[in-house]
């Protein structure tokens, strides 16, 4: 079958040496590879011939495990994706949404603790969330606009990857288990088409101390994927997923390609593959494109 092996590095020249490495990495997995083709700075592109996929990746992540390289092994047909589906806090945004507000109310210690537990899977998601509203209670909602404007920053290449895939015509779908209050503004900041989250019950001008039900986790993500997937009438491989939690690994396993961000173990020890060393263009030359496609305006 044929495979596309991308590698790519935040060292423009990473990649390109890499391959020399990598070549007879791959001869022992009984794969051959073609000429690279060269996506842009710091990304290579390689057509592996091989009978699976499996050992070419493991032969892969072996080889280059001391490199600076993301490394993302695949089908190399029907690699453009239709649909993206992104978490938001510390994925397509540096923060997590819920400890900034906490450091307003004067609790982040204490909030950012249980955030750290919830996403490694340590807790059960709901109940975490609920206990870290509550610490909230009594917060101005102006607050909210504050943090967003002090504390929000896209990270890098997520207006990139958005835009891009989007004039592809790809559906670009925001999905946290954050609060929509945020997900609104961050989905028309990178170039999202839709988004979902949960919500903040408000009473008067503070926050109430919950949240809205039902609450959008793992579950609700996952689901989110599946009914996006539908609508749009595409096969599941026709899909890409990215997060960095415990409450984006259901479908970031159900999607065609799913990607783990800066990932917590869990959920890096189950994506096909990971980033944590490019930004978010990595996304975009893992399904092909070249560097002088990014539509980045």
């Amino acid at each position: 079958m044929q495979i596309a092996l991308t590698l790519v590095s935040p060292d423009p020249d990473a990649a390109s040496l890499a391959v020399a490495t990598l070549t007879p990495a791959l001869a022992g997995a009984h794969a051959r590879v073609k000429e690279p083709r060269i996506l842009g700075l710091g990304a290579v592109d390689l057509l592996v011939e091989a009978e699976a996929i499996g050992p070419v990746r493991a032969a892969a992540e072996a080889a280059l495990a001391a490199w600076p390289i993301d490394v993302c092994v695949q089908p190399w047909n029907g690699r453009r994706k239709r649909l993206l589906i992104a978490d938001m806090d510390s994925t397509i945004i540096g923060c997590e949404c819920i400890d900034e507000l906490a450091d307003f109310a004067g609790v982040k210690d204490q909030v950012s603790a249980i955030t750290e537990r919830a996403m490694r899977g340590e807790l059960d998601f709901e109940a975490a969330l609920r206990e870290r509203v509550a610490m909230l209670k009594g917060l101005p909602l102006a607050d909210l606009q504050r943090a967003y404007d002090e504390r929000v920053r896209l990270n890098p290449g997520a207006r990139t990857l958005v835009r891009t895939m989007t004039a592809n015509g790809a559906k670009a779908f925001l999905v946290s288990g954050g609060f929509n209050f945020f997900t609104s503004r961050v989905a028309q900041a990178a170039g999202f088409q839709a988004n979902r989250a949960n919500t903040l019950v408000e009473a008067g001008d503070l926050l109430a101390g919950t949240v809205g039900e039902p609450i959008l986790g793992r579950e609700a993500k996952l689901a989110a994927l599946r009914e996006e997937a539908a609508t749009l009438g595409l096969d599941m491989s026709a899909t890409l997923a990215i997060g960095d939690g415990a409450n984006d690994l259901a479908m970031i396993e159900a999607a065609g390609l799913g990607v783990a961000y800066r990932a917590k173990p869990i959920v890096a020890a189950q994506a096909d593959a990971k980033i944590d060393h490019a930004d978010l263009t990595a996304l975009l030359h893992f399904q092909g494109y070249r560097a002088d496609e990014f539509v980045t305006d």
